[in-house]
């Protein structure tokens, strides 16, 4: 009646032999280590750069205890791990002096971090510890502020050139583009060709809204956007920002980065075990965005900058071959690049190489088609400030690829690869929360987890065993193993682990122990109505499984809401909340009646069983 067959068991052996394995790189701790990544795109990290590390760690007597070179391609870096952090930080200094001839122009970024002490024959089957929290690891903290204005503003610009292309396209005469504010005003000078040109625009764009004014004797067609249209806008922006961030961070090598959006306009960005603020700063404040825009050759500016503008036209004063006066009307944009490369031209000068996509490839010849001999400048904006990199003839009609030049040396070359590489802005953002969470507070917080879970599993432990005997004693160990699967899938997921994560375990210790206590309680009734132990187990199990499954799938469905919906430290309760749920219905009755079975399962003729008091009114006591 109570057998189990040998595929079950050998079931339950393969999922703790899963458990012990994969929750094992936890237990090894971390060691206090230093990253050794490039900082030009022209120089790879490889095992020679391991041997130099040796080299100049041995000539300052900083002794180590582990190196390896670690990633693939441009993720590749040289990690050193050490005994204490003192040595650590000697260690830091003496690489970034020995490695680094011009400290203000580095060529190799030297990370102050922490790195597990899993060993390697573990690592090989991808058993790797949890990722931990900023909460519970330490790190840094940024709250950022998208400049929606500015990406309303770039928007507004290419509807601009857009209207002004479909009105000379459809031949459709006015008498001059403005934009005015957040609206682009086109003069006409009758309502004829106004109708028409509202027309063409209505045709060529559903996302804009027309009105009509009326200035002397002139008509005034008003072009804005509609509101549904403004809003996508900027949610595209702020996700735009967000992706290009994520890409930033990650070619830098930073692991596990949360960057993540915070109401309509803020990004929240945290590097959970950086402890180089100053480095962790810079990775988030270099970001750049690009714009081909065309010389305005009408205008020279002199040396007093005090010629007349165009309306439609920008005075550039810093960068190369300034000051310039270039349009407002933008070729193609940072969006448009597919790669970055740096290279060097047909006179070994430095240069990027850019290969645009297949809309930014159609855009550069559209553009440059018909203006063979005429000039066009790079313009990068970096923390909102333009900077001309070039301004150079067109020599022939441009396509998919060109070539910046004239940009100074290769290290400004490789590092501008890099930041255009890593994507473009929609718009600039800024810092206005930065938060340090020190190594020490996230140590204090893992400790108060800890034991809390432990304190809570030791205590729910004797009340079973006390209160149900030897069935509360098979109860704890159904629990213990529902903790074992529940961590080790959490590291086979290589899930961040929180505080909220941790108070999700405990709460998932007591739902599993609620299971045991229904089960525990039904074979408990079924012997009260006089049922054979064996009897009673077996409809104990059977009879419990359709309450424990009706109050755990009510609960999953809170949870997969949770995870389905929330952020931040809410979606990473609701993960943990949800796998605990799945593991405490293997464990409380998969594994708990396994383990029963196995005890009884071989007994014949069983008089009694160990499951404390079994009060019957009226009858005497059983055991």
């Amino acid at each position: 009646m109570n057998r189990y067959p040998v595929w079950k068991y050998v079931l339950i052996g393969i999922a703790m032999l899963f458990g012990l394995l994969y929750t094992a790189p936890n237990y090894f701790g971390e060691s206090p280590a230093l990253q050794v990544t490039s900082g030009k795109a022209t120089v790879k990290v490889n095992s020679e750069l391991s041997g130099k590390v040796e080299e100049a760690l041995k000539r300052e007597n900083l002794g180590f205890t582990g190196l390896s070179v670690d990633g693939v391609g441009d993720n590749t870096s040289v990690r050193v791990r050490f005994a204490d952090t003192d040595t650590q930080f000697k260690a830091k200094l003496a690489l970034e002096k020995d490695l680094n001839r011009d400290p203000a122009d580095p060529t190799y970024i030297v990370t102050v971090n922490l790195a597990p002490n899993t060993p390697e024959w573990l690592r090989k089957i991808h058993a790797l510890p949890m990722y931990l929290g900023l909460d519970l690891r330490g790190g840094v903290h940024f709250l950022m502020q998208v400049d929606t204005k500015a990406v309303l503003a770039k928007r507004m610009q290419g509807i601009q050139a857009s209207v002004r292309a479909t009105l000379r396209d459809k031949n459709v005469r006015h008498a001059g583009i403005d934009k005015v504010g957040d609206n682009i005003v086109v003069k006409f000078r009758d309502g004829a060709t106004l109708q028409q040109a509202q027309d063409a625009l209505t045709a060529s764009s559903g996302d804009l809204a027309f009105a009509t004014q009326a200035e002397g004797a002139d008509q005034l067609l008003v072009v804005s956007l509609k509101p549904a249209a403004l809003k996508a806008t900027i949610e595209n922006g702020v996700k735009q920002n967000i992706s290009t961030l994520s890409k930033r961070v990650n070619e830098l090598g930073v692991a596990e980065p949360i960057i993540q959006q915070q109401g309509p306009d803020r990004i929240v960005v945290q590097l959970p075990g950086v402890q180089d603020v100053a480095r962790a700063k810079s990775i988030i404040g270099r970001t750049a965005t690009l714009e081909v825009r065309m010389v305005d050759e009408s205008v020279t500016p002199g040396t007093e900058l005090n010629a007349s503008i165009p309306f439609n036209s920008e005075l550039f004063t810093q960068g190369k071959g300034v000051p310039v006066v270039l349009t407002r009307d933008v070729v193609v944009t940072g969006d448009y690049i597919a790669s970055a490369d740096a290279t060097f031209d047909q006179n070994q000068r430095p240069a990027v190489g850019l290969e645009m996509n297949g809309d930014g490839g159609r855009k550069m010849r559209e553009a440059t088609r018909d203006r063979v001999g005429k000039k066009m400048a790079i313009v990068l904006f970096e923390k909102g400030k333009p900077e001309v990199l070039s301004v150079a003839t067109i020599q022939s009609e441009l396509g998919t690829r060109f070539q910046i030049t004239g940009i100074g040396g290769a290290d400004q070359a490789a590092e501008l690869a890099l930041l255009l590489r890593s994507g473009a802005l929609s718009a600039p953002m800024e810092v206005i929360e930065e938060r340090t969470i020190g190594p020490q507070l996230g140590v204090e917080n893992i400790a108060k987890g800890k034991y809390s879970t432990m304190y809570g599993f030791l205590a729910i432990g004797i009340f079973m065993i006390i209160y149900y005997q030897l069935f509360g004693f098979f109860s704890v160990l159904a629990l213990a193993v529902n903790l074992l699967l529940l961590m080790a899938i959490l590291s086979v997921m290589q899930a961040t682990l929180t505080l909220p994560g941790i108070a999700a375990i405990a709460l998932a210790l007591g739902m599993a122990i609620d299971a045991n206590v229904l089960i525990n309680e039904r074979v408990r009734e079924e012997l009260r109505h006089g049922n054979t132990p064996q009897a009673a187990i077996a409809a104990g199990f059977d009879r419990a499984w359709a309450t424990i499954l009706d109050s755990n799938v009510t609960t999953l469905i809170v949870g997969l809401a949770l995870w389905a919906f929330g952020s931040g430290p809410i979606r990473g309760f609701a993960v943990v909340h949800t796998l605990g749920i799945l593991t405490s219905m293997f464990s409380a009755v998969f594994v708990s009646r396994g383990v029963v079975n196995l005890w009884y399962g071989r007994k014949k003729k069983l008089s009694s069983i160990a499951i404390g008091t079994v009060w019957t009114p009226g009858i005497t006591d059983k055991k």
